[in-house]
Formats: structure tokens, sequence, C-alpha cells
């Protein structure tokens, strides 16, 4: 049998790094800009105690490229939580980074008292791709205003992108009330073979209460 490293040794090595920092705040934001990304990563974590650190948090994800790293920072940005925290995420949603969209994406699906006041900015941004994620943050936001804001961009959107991905989002939490604007986006899209299908789908959905 082979030899396999175990966890408690690398728990050991790491926490000998973080003795190399004061453990106060400040040494803690001194070990974020550690070279080390084992040490980074502690740090990044421990953070996640002192919700007046977040603007630090949030300022180590622009300039952090380790993934591992990367992760540690929405989590504890995401057990801080709060209105803080929502709007700095915001604008990594129009980052070109996959990474950090999809992390910003996760984090406001887990803070729904602080994500929802901003959705309706977002369902009416002036970029689709932003209405899109605003949509994919929908598909998991425990919020009962969901259905509302699906039926608000089926009802206005003229994306077909857009109007997809909220038919989609129908067939998930759509309710009898949507059914005619359903098929009205129907008629819209008359030419879109996979909103057809999809628009089929959801009605299918909501007829059975699958």
């Amino acid at each position: 049998m082979g030899f396999v490293k175990s966890d408690t040794q690398e728990v050991v090595g790491s926490t000998e790094h973080r003795r190399e920092y004061s453990r106060d705040p400040e040494g803690m934001l001194q070990q974020l800009r550690d070279p080390d990304p084992a040490r980074r990563r502690w740090a990044a974590r421990d953070l996640g105690e002192f919700p007046e650190y977040v603007s630090h948090l949030v300022d180590a994800l622009e300039n952090e490229d380790d993934e591992t790293v990367r992760q540690a920072i929405f989590d504890s940005l995401a057990r801080i939580g709060g209105d803080e925290v929502a709007e700095l995420l915001l604008p990594f949603l129009r980052s070109e980074d996959a990474q950090l969209r999809n992390g910003a994406v996760e984090v406001l699906t887990e803070l729904p008292d602080a994500t929802a006041p901003r959705m309706e900015k977002l369902l009416h941004d002036p970029d689709p791709d932003i209405r899109i994620f605003a949509l994919d943050i929908l598909r998991v936001l425990p919020h009962p205003k969901s259905p509302d804001w699906i039926a608000q961009i089926l009802a206005t959107d003229d994306h077909v992108n857009v109007i997809a991905v909220a038919v989609d989002r129908a067939a998930d939490v759509g309710t009898p009330a949507m059914v005619e604007l359903l098929e009205e986006v129907g008629q819209r899209f008359a030419d879109e073979p996979y909103i057809q299908f999809a628009i089929r789908t959801a009605l299918e959905r909501i007829a059975t209460g699958a």
C-alpha cells in the first residue's frame, strides 16, 4: 500500500506558517499577501470572522490567481453576508474571469435578504449577460418574488438569450398565472425552435405541478 499523506500533517504545517504572523486582523491582512497560497488561504478563512474587513477580502479577489484562495475568500464572504458583501460582489458579474463571476453568483444566491433588493436593477441592466446572470441567481435564490421577477423579464425583455433563460426558470418556478404570458412569448419568438420547446416544457410542468 502506498504512503498516504495525512490531513493532520498538512494542517500542522499550515499552522506553523500561520504562526509567523500575529493573530490579529492586521497580521491576517499581511498573511493574505504572503507568496505562499496555503498561508493566504488560511488568512482568507480567518478573516471571515471579521465583518469590518469585507472590503479587504474583496480587494484581494481582484489580484488573487490561486483558485483555492479565491474559494476561501468567497466562503468567508458568504459567512459574513450582509448588504456590503452583496454590493461589493456585484461588479464581479461583469468580470471576464469565469471563476470570479461564478463565485460571485454563488455567494449572492446564499444571501437572499441582501440580494433581493438588488434584483430589480440586475434584471433591467442594459447588458443582457448581466440579466442572464440575474436569472441564474434566481434559479436557486429562495425568495417569494422570484416568479414575479421572471414574469417581468418574460413580459418586457426582447433579447432571445435572456428570454430563453427566463423560460427555463419559469419551468422551475412557474405558476398558472404565467401561462398566458408564456403563450405570448411563444408568439413573439415563433421562429426560435429552442424557445418553442422550452415553452412547451414550462407549460407542461405548470399544468402538472411538477
